[in-house]
């Protein structure tokens, strides 16, 4: 038992060198590459890097070297190359590469996928139902393991023969998302993706909130979306999310108020009535809140990091 269990950490070892390989060449010297499989994604960074609000997609995250920390709600997840990163909706977070170097990049990728297709793959697999209907939270860490390991080894091998993918690429996807349904965070992804749970009905108003974040708020009417009650909406959407619905706002908000003041000429107040905000004076009194400092202050010590240091 012992020896088998050392040839399985050698084995792990061995494929997450192996993955690291592939994924310094792809990169290069990128800090981000889309690959021309569809929905995954290579990254590579030098150094740490500060903490930047963005918004995880519903996918898995892999690291093969070095580790990455994320802020969701009051939460804190720390994955690394012995943990994944599964996200099941759409969520607002706070991200930074936490160990990194010259010597030892930070490498990771992600791969996206869709909670329609998750459903479909249930169906088709037989895979028991969800035992719990309490809406689960909307991202975990797993333990990587060497079936899931090998089949983004696979998919990461299609790179060399672009007219692979579209025949190979699919299947291997499909394993990876098997593989994350039948692992220990499997439970909560079937949970979210059956048609009838809640943690379903609140991702089709985490759908709507980010492209409607501008618009006010009323939790009667999210929730009759949903025929549920405002009370029980309000818990679902806060255990799925980490948030009530109008913190999840706020967050997109401000994550999208940063973007533009960083990557587009506009002020502050300007900025704050074009992201939804009524009042410029609590814009900036939530943004110091979030991010640690009023906007210019934070914005221009934003433009002194070199672009490899931003999350």
């Amino acid at each position: 038992m012992e020896m088998n269990k050392e040839n399985e950490q050698e084995n792990l070892e061995n494929i997450l060198i192996s993955l690291g390989k592939s994924i310094s060449r792809w990169t290069d010297n990128e800090e981000r590459v889309e690959t021309s499989i569809p929905g995954l994604s290579l990254f590579r960074r030098k150094q740490p890097t500060g903490p930047m609000g963005g918004m995880y997609e519903p996918s898995i995250c892999i690291i093969v070297q070095g580790a990455k920390r994320v802020l969701l709600g009051d939460d804190t997840y720390v994955y690394d190359a012995n943990h994944y990163l599964v996200t099941a909706v759409h969520l607002p977070t706070i991200a930074e590469v936490i160990t990194a170097s010259e010597t030892k990049p930070y490498l990771g990728l992600r791969l996206k996928f869709d909670l329609h297709q998750i459903a479909q793959l249930m169906a088709d697999s037989k895979l028991p139902p969800p035992r719990a209907q309490q809406s689960p939270r909307g991202m975990a860490t797993g333990k990587v393991t060497l079936p899931l390991l090998s089949c983004f080894q696979r998919l990461l091998d299609l790179l060399e023969e672009d007219e692979d993918i579209p025949i190979l690429a699919p299947g291997t996807i499909r394993e990876i998302t098997y593989r994350l349904l039948i692992g220990d965070q499997g439970e909560r992804l079937r949970q979210i993706a059956s048609v009838f749970s809640q943690g379903h009905q609140i991702a089709r108003i985490i759908d709507w909130l980010k492209d409607n974040y501008t618009a006010s708020l009323r939790i009667e009417d999210l929730a009759k979306q949903v025929s549920m009650s405002a009370s029980s909406f309000h818990h679902h959407f806060k255990s799925l999310t980490a948030m009530t619905p109008l913190q999840f706002q706020k967050m997109l908000r401000l994550n999208e108020a940063r973007r533009i003041m960083l990557t587009e000429p506009a002020d502050a107040s300007t900025v704050a009535f074009h992201v939804g905000y009524e009042s410029v004076s609590q814009f900036n009194r939530e943004y110091r809140r979030l991010f640690g400092a009023p906007p210019v202050r934070d914005i221009k010590k934003l433009r002194e990091i070199p672009v490899e240091g931003r999350a």
